[in-house]
């Protein structure tokens, strides 16, 4: 499958708004930027840095969502309204994961290296998360709006909170101390 029906269905499956797929095409700015990103991380792959920030910067300002052009994103990822996603460097987002507004997948400034998360298959990001470090989210994990997230979030969890706890597993709840 073509990354554009990818990222067409995905929009589709998220979002009830939506009323067709030329309309996807032509508004979503979630979409534009994933797109134009695949130009950056490969201009970004072939060592063209500046040239890749540049366009990187370009399509910030269209879109209003800045994805640091070494970020790793698969195909089928959903970035729902866009307006202050921030994506970093070193950050992975795996194949069916949902964004919404104002998500930070952003470092501490500690770091070296690897300083970004990794977002597993099908994670859903809720409005205003901020996910710092590097740290790794798990598949289908569901993280509240305005949720901090410091540590890693397991396989099927959900975690809300400043700093984000873990509160359900496989739907159960979790008891805390």
């Amino acid at each position: 499958m073509g990354w554009w029906k990818q990222a067409i269905e995905a929009t589709k499956r998220n979002d009830p708004a939506v009323k067709s797929s030329v309309e996807v095409v032509l508004t979503y700015p979630g979409i534009h930027a994933l797109f134009f990103h695949k130009l950056s991380h490969w201009l970004y792959r072939k060592n063209l840095f500046l040239l890749a920030r540049i366009h990187s910067q370009f399509w910030r300002f269209l879109t209003g969502i800045e994805i640091h052009p070494g970020a790793k994103i698969a195909p089928g990822v959903f970035i729902d309204h866009g307006a202050g996603v921030v994506i970093g460097e070193t950050a992975e987002v795996e194949e069916g994961v949902v964004l919404f507004h104002g998500v930070t997948l952003g470092g501490t400034g500690k770091d070296t290296g690897k300083r970004h998360p990794t977002v597993r298959k099908g994670a859903f990001i809720s409005a205003n998360a901020q996910i710092l470090g590097p740290i790794e989210i798990g598949t289908r994990a569901k993280i509240g709006a305005g949720a901090v997230v410091l540590n890693n979030i397991p396989d099927h969890a959900t975690a809300v909170g400043i700093p984000a706890k873990v509160v359900r597993i496989n739907g159960k709840k979790v008891q805390h101390d």
